[in-house]
């Protein structure tokens, strides 16, 4: 029986239930370096001036909507292990979606893995953190690879004669996924195994035992036998391993394959299922009398890997930064746009006070990661390496820690939206622990402050020579730093009160640069809420008389 006319006009309007209005919108194509001022002003204050035409093309090359969705899929489709072939062969193969190997091969090419060494100059090391804070902002896990390959170089060369043999092929921008013998290869990543599960972070605690084939020091043949806990980027070509020799703890260089184009006996156990980094493999091995040559001195092997250590904690003071920057970016676009009680969110005095708030922490972390960046570059200079010594240490733990609350603050402002797993925070917020617990957790970064306080003084003074830099330009800092000195003249349980010293020498730091070089809204807000008698505490707490619009307006991308 046919319904009325009128019963089938009733039933089309009512399943017409609503329209799709007031919603944010993907933050589409746009340039992720001419987006974002902070980063245009320190590539040219920290010496990096020349290349800025390169890093707006490799900014635009990232900040493609469709580019970014690459991130996307590395970490929705895991990397899978492989441990035998359908013969029973051992290959122990790691597989990766294409997405991964996507990211990997523009890394590779852009030289986010070696300029600094092929192309050393000023500003070489400014202009490759630059970089990789844009495509860290992209996908951060294959970073992992990324830095451990630019990390090897300083400390392979402790040993000529491997560095001569390994160097070309590890700096070449030449991206070769297969599994093949490195001989076989014109490019090369290298990968890091010192973790055991009986030390941690104690790796002098290590029990892997290195054998000598035939001759023994630097240069020379053994063969290693034991497990390593956290092997990350198991696909490597090769590893920097530390193991037991016979006088000591010593450097390795292992890789995948032996010379006769046989399988190591470099055989993995399982891959860790970590929370967040998930495009990146991390994995369990065994070491059964797997073939590696000595890098460095035998029994020195801290000291032969520690340059290699300190330049993967910089790259994490880079990643987090950029965490920072992707996070907000996304918080400064959903509020332009949604509206609420009648306001657009970012005109709303209380959301501006959380945006700006954010914005400044996302600004302090890049001007700080810019200058240990510059530091880098003129590592001839005295104060320059002295600042490397003290401030990546001091720059890792700061920056590193404060991005877990950055990134949560930031998916609070997108609101219940912000927890689905079809948009970004969530990758972003699992992402944002790593880089504070990896390559040394806050922990021991204070205690290799203290360190370094002790075992060269030196690095005081030039850490009060960098912040006098800003002398007079602020009360509340010159306050903070006259107190910061009392604390460091009193050595009476300083291992007990690190972490509040270390804290103290952060904000330092990123108050002196921003007075020096940040807008003046940003500089006074940064001292305002960071330096004084009740300091800091949830993101949105910034006093009374901040220019909240301009530090916002100043951050926000275009897309």
């Amino acid at each position: 029986m046919n319904a009325p006319e009128s019963f089938r006009k009733d039933q089309q309007f009512a399943a017409d239930t609503h329209a799709v209005v007031n919603v944010a919108r993907e933050l589409g194509d746009y340039n992720l370096y001419l987006e974002d001022m902070a980063l245009q002003e320190a590539v040219r204050r920290e010496g990096a001036a020349g290349a800025q035409d390169d890093l707006a093309a490799f900014g635009r090359l990232a900040g493609a909507a469709d580019y970014r969705a690459l991130g996307v899929l590395a970490n929705r489709f895991a990397p899978e292990l492989e441990t035998h072939d359908r013969f029973g062969n051992r290959i122990d193969l790691v597989t990766f979606h294409p997405a991964y190997h996507a990211l990997m091969k523009t890394s590779i090419e852009h030289g986010l893995h070696s300029s600094p060494w092929t192309d050393p100059g000023p500003g070489a090391h400014v202009a490759r953190a630059a970089r990789s804070y844009l495509h860290a902002q992209v996908e951060a896990g294959h970073g992992c690879p990324i830095t451990m390959t630019f990390a090897a170089v300083p400390s392979l060369r402790a040993t000529p004669a491997l560095a001569r043999i390994w160097e070309p092929r590890i700096t070449a921008r030449v991206y070769d996924p297969r599994n093949v013998p490195d001989t076989e290869k014109q490019g090369l990543t290298i990968g890091m195994a010192m973790t055991e599960k009986q030390g941690g972070s104690d790796v002098r605690a290590n029990s892997t035992r290195a054998h000598p084939v035939a001759a023994e020091g630097p240069g020379e043949a053994y063969e290693l036998v034991g497990h390593k806990y956290f092997v990350s980027a198991p696909m490597c070509d090769a590893f920097m391993v530390l193991a037991q020799a016979p006088r000591g703890l010593t450097c390795f260089l292992l890789p995948r394959w032996r010379p006769d184009g046989s399988k190591n006996p470099l055989q993995l156990l399982r891959l860790k299922r970590k929370m967040g980094n998930v495009s990146n493999a991390s994995s369990e091995t065994e070491l059964r009398g797997a073939l590696a040559w000595m890098v460095g001195e035998e029994g020195r092997g801290v000291r032969t890997i520690i340059e290699m250590v300190a330049m993967t904690r910089f790259d994490c003071m880079v990643g987090s930064a950029a965490g920072q920057r992707a996070a907000l970016s996304q918080a400064l676009h959903h509020c332009s746009i949604r509206s609420a009680f009648g306001r657009v969110l970012n005109q709303q005095p209380l959301m501006r006070n959380v945006l700006a708030d954010l914005a400044l922490e996302s600004e302090a972390a890049l001007a700080l990661t810019m200058r240990v960046a510059r530091a880098l570059d003129n590592r001839a200079d005295r104060h320059e390496d002295l600042l490397v010594r003290l401030c990546t240490a001091v720059g890792k733990y700061w920056i590193c820690k404060r991005t877990p609350n950055h990134a949560y603050e930031a998916m609070e402002c997108i609101g219940g939206s912000g927890v689905m797993e079809d948009g970004p925070f969530p990758r972003l917020f699992r992402e944002s622990p790593v880089n504070a617990i990896w390559e040394g957790s806050g922990n021991v970064q204070c205690l290799d402050v203290l360190r370094a306080m002790e075992k060269t003084p030196e690095v005081v003074d030039a850490f009060f020579g960098e912040v006098a830099k800003a002398r007079g330009a602020c009360a509340a800092l010159d306050q903070w730093v006259g107190a910061l000195r009392k604390e460091l003249d009193d050595r009476a349980d300083i291992e007990y009160r690190a972490r509040d010293v270390v804290d103290r020498m952060a904000l330092a730091l990123q108050a002196a640069l921003l007075l020096q070089h940040a807008p003046t809204e940003v500089a006074d807000a940064f001292c305002a809420s960071r330096l004084t008698a009740g300091g800091h505490r949830n993101y949105g707490t910034l006093p009374r008389g901040v220019d909240c619009a301009a530090i916002i307006e100043r951050a926000t991308p275009r897309a």
